[in-house]
C-alpha cells in the first residue's frame, strides 16, 4: 500500500463524513480508551493478587480466581473495543485504495450504502458484546465468591473467596455499559444524519 493510500486511510478513520462520526470517533478513541487504559488498569490491575479464599492456598486462590474470572474485564473490553472498529477500518480502508474522498460518501448512494452497512454493523457488535458481559460479569461485583473447589481441595466442594474492591470495580461496571449505550445511540444517530443528509434536510460537508 503506498503512502497516499496509508494517508487517505488514516485521515478517514480520524475524519469520518459525517458531524456525529467525529464525534463519535472522538468519544471512542479518546475518552473510552482513556477510561479503559488508565482507570481499568488501576481498579483491575492487581486483582488476581489480591483475590483470596478460605483455606488462602496459592492453588486454591488461583483455582478459584479462574473460576470467577474466565476472561478478564480488560482483555474483554479491549476486544470490544478492536472487534467494534474493524468495519469502520474496513469501509476508509476499501475509500482509500479506491481513492473516495470523505466528502464524495454521502454523495454517491453505493458509497452512501456501504458506509451505513458498516455504522449499522458497528452496532450490532455493540449490542453484542453488551449481552456478553451481562452473561460474563453481571451489573454488580459482590464482595463474597462462593467457589466449587472441590477438584483441587478434597476437605471442600464450596469455599468463599474475598473479591478485593468489589464496589469500584461495580461502578467500573456501569460505567462500561453506560459507554456502551453512549456509542450505540452515536451510531443510530449517525445513520439518522445521514438520512437527512440525503434527503437534503441537511447541507451535506
Amino acid at each position: 500500500m503506498s503512502p497516499n493510500y496509508i494517508r487517505s486511510f488514516s485521515e478517514g478513520c480520524l475524519r469520518p463524513p459525517t458531524v456525529i462520526g467525529q464525534f463519535h470517533t472522538l468519544f471512542f478513541g479518546s475518552i473510552r480508551m482513556f477510561f479503559l487504559g488508565v482507570l481499568g488498569f488501576a481498579v483491575y490491575g492487581n486483582e488476581a493478587l489480591h483475590f483470596s479464599c478460605d483455606p488462602d492456598k496459592r492453588e486454591v486462590n488461583l483455582f478459584c480466581y479462574n473460576q470467577f474470572r474466565p476472561i478478564t474485564p480488560q482483555v474483554f473490553w479491549a476486544l470490544q473495543l478492536v472487534i467494534v472498529l474493524v468495519p469502520g477500518a474496513f469501509f476508509h480502508l476499501y475509500a482509500a485504495c479506491n481513492s473516495i474522498k470523505q466528502e464524495d460518501i454521502l454523495q454517491k448512494s453505493s458509497y452512501t450504502g456501504f458506509y451505513i452497512f458498516s455504522v449499522f454493523l458497528r452496532i450490532v457488535l455493540e449490542v453484542v458484546a453488551f449481552w456478553l458481559q451481562i452473561q460474563l460479569f453481571g451489573f454488580k461485583v459482590n464482595a463474597i465468591y462462593l467457589c466449587d473447589v472441590g477438584a483441587v481441595e478434597k476437605k471442600f466442594n464450596i469455599t468463599r473467596c474475598m473479591v478485593p474492591e468489589h464496589f469500584e470495580k461495580t461502578i467500573f461496571l456501569i460505567a462500561m455499559y453506560t459507554f456502551t449505550v453512549i456509542t450505540v445511540i452515536l451510531c443510530v444517530a449517525e445513520i439518522f444524519e445521514i438520512s437527512c443528509r440525503r434527503l437534503g434536510f441537511l447541507k451535506t460537508q
